[in-house]
């Protein structure tokens, strides 16, 4: 479907070779707009990799020395987390004070719920990200009944244990965290990267209290001005053209900014149901029709509501200034986002840790219970 405004139409519309001569200039401007946004990823990449310390370098090419068998040369230290997928370990380099962590994912379970390709998709974008907003990925390995990704071990908790325990947070802690989500996803979209799963559980600290992405399955690179249809999201953050399969794109990213805002500052999701179907209702009604409690000012519910607008097309981050409209909106005004991206801005989220393997900051896991099956397929030749 194409949509042009209607002084634009009456430009276009005088003879069949204007009309064709327009749509053939407007394709072509997409194309130099969606050049121009991969040009500033790579560009913002390099400048990254200018400021790698000489230890980074080290620790990169040491890990490329690994066998294809990672247990040779790591061992594991504790569970950081499980889930249906299997575990992710912290795990350290034998004989040295080096830590990751390892998603180590059941390849049966992958095949049985048909997201090899998600797998994959994840693995490629991680491997082409570098962001202090982003986890990093060093490594994958492949065995008879996993795959595993080696990735920055970040031992500061996850957002979402630190929500629970304090039941909500201040305003300038709640700045911090949508500040380094914001960075986040202003990278990712000038590489054509919509993330379309943010939620507490997928933002994790690093040692110095920075918020990080994690969790990229649902990630998917896409080109301007086009939409993709894939139902996929946790229900409280799952914005209403998904549900109502209208075809999606960046925008996704910045409803979820308005939901997370809102959980950061009173401790639940604005929409949530007694399943997900009254969930997804609630979600279709608007954040027009809600009352907003108390503990959330003025300025705040500004943003959520520019931000949850029904319409993608009217959401603060897809109007015609971009991601610095959520920037510069009143209530993130003063927040210094220079500071941020060069990491000179302390966290409020900051915890002391002893050292590159206290974990004493994730919640405790049994060990695995069963060993799963081997899965020989095949699928993962490439990983």
């Amino acid at each position: 479907c194409f949509i042009c405004g209607f002084r634009a139409f009456n430009q276009t519309v005088g003879t069949y070779e204007e009309l064709q001569t327009y749509l053939e200039g407007y394709v072509a401007n997409l194309a130099q707009a969606d050049e121009k946004r991969h040009a500033k990823g790579r560009s913002f990449c390099g400048q990254l990799t200018k400021e790698v310390s000489l230890e980074m370098i080290e620790l990169k090419e040491k890990i490329a020395q690994f066998p294809p068998s990672p247990f040779q040369n790591l061992e594991v230290v504790t569970t950081l987390g499980v889930g249906g997928f299997g575990r992710v370990e912290l795990v350290k380099v034998k004989n040295e004070n080096i830590a990751f962590a390892m998603k180590c994912i059941k390849k049966k379970h992958i095949v049985d719920t048909k997201q090899q390709e998600h797998i994959y998709s994840e693995k490629k974008i991680l491997e082409q990200i570098c962001s202090p907003f982003i986890v990093k990925l060093y490594r994958t390995f492949k065995h008879s009944k996993y795959v595993y990704m080696l990735l920055e071990a970040c031992l500061g908790g996850e957002l979402r244990s630190l929500l629970r325990d304090r039941g909500s947070f201040d305003e300038a802690t709640t700045k911090f965290c949508v500040g380094c989500v914001t960075e986040a996803f202003d990278y990712l979209h000038h590489i054509g990267i919509m993330y379309r799963d943010l939620k507490p559980e997928n933002l994790i600290l690093d040692a110095e209290g920075h918020i990080k992405l994690v969790d990229f399955g649902f990630a998917k690179k896409i080109g301007s001005g086009q939409k993709t249809w894939t139902f996929c999201g946790t229900p409280e953050y799952v914005a209403p053209e998904v549900i109502l399969s209208k075809g999606h794109d960046f925008s996704v990213d910045f409803w979820s900014l308005g939901i997370l805002v809102y959980e950061l500052l009173t401790g639940s999701p604005p929409f949530s149901g007694a399943d997900q179907m009254m969930t997804y209702n609630l979600i279709l009604k608007g954040i027009e029709k809600l009352d907003f409690p108390k503990v959330i000012t003025r300025r705040p519910e500004d943003l959520i509501r520019r931000l949850c607008r029904q319409n993608p097309t009217d959401r603060l981050g897809n109007l015609r200034n971009g991601i610095n409209d959520i920037k510069k909106h009143r209530w993130l005004s003063g927040f210094n986002w220079d500071g941020l991206k060069v990491r000179k801005l302390t966290s409020p989220l900051k915890r002391e840790l002893s050292g590159p393997t206290d974990y004493s900051y994730f919640d405790s896991y049994p060990p695995e219970e069963a060993t799963p099956p081997d899965e020989l397929s095949g699928w993962d030749k490439d990983f």
